[in-house]
């Protein structure tokens, strides 16, 4: 994993560390790492046999700010290009429910080291998340690394990059 830090998830100081890095509680990060690992037992791979589970640390604004959870896994088609990344599930589910404000992502498999978003994945992530948001990525051995959205998409192309509705229109030859 060339240069990305790679914890043990079993070392309560290391988990503190990180949490307090990135400003979620370590109860959070439990419910994080347990939520995404749930999710990846739903996962529809019966081509690849590699299962992917998301979860979303999510602030439902509808309800006075709390936090909510939003999961989701992959799910394969024989056609393979037609299946969708667990990341993607998780925050097409969240955003047609309405959720469009999140504090992390996990992201876990069967693999170890852990596997980072593939990067349709990571587009997809920047295009509803914070740059400074993390995501933890999990493997098998109870281990993790986390990278913040900037880091997994440096010089990234997001929302903010486009001009508005308003400019594109003005600025349209007739």
């Amino acid at each position: 994993m060339d240069g990305i830090k790679l914890y043990d998830g079993s070392d309560p100081a290391a988990v503190a560390s990180v949490c307090e890095t990135y400003s979620i509680s370590t109860e959070e990060f439990a419910s994080l790492r347990a939520k995404t690992v749930a999710a990846k037992a739903t996962a529809y791979c019966p081509y690849s046999q590699f299962r992917v589970g998301a979860a979303l640390l999510a602030v439902d604004e509808s309800a006075a700010g709390a936090t909510t959870w939003v999961s989701g896994a992959n799910v394969e088609n024989a056609s393979y290009p037609v299946g969708t990344c667990a990341e993607r599930v998780a925050l097409g589910t969240a955003v047609v429910s309405g959720i469009k404000k999140f504090r992390a992502l996990g992201v876990a498999t069967d693999v170890s080291p852990p596997s980072s978003p593939c990067g349709m994945c990571r587009q997809f992530i920047r295009e509803f998340c914070g740059t400074s948001m993390p995501v933890f990525m999990f493997d098998r051995d109870n281990n993790f690394a986390v990278l913040t959205v900037i880091q997994l998409l440096p010089m990234s192309f997001g929302p903010d990059s486009l001009p508005s509705p308003e400019e594109l229109l003005a600025n349209r030859p007739t």
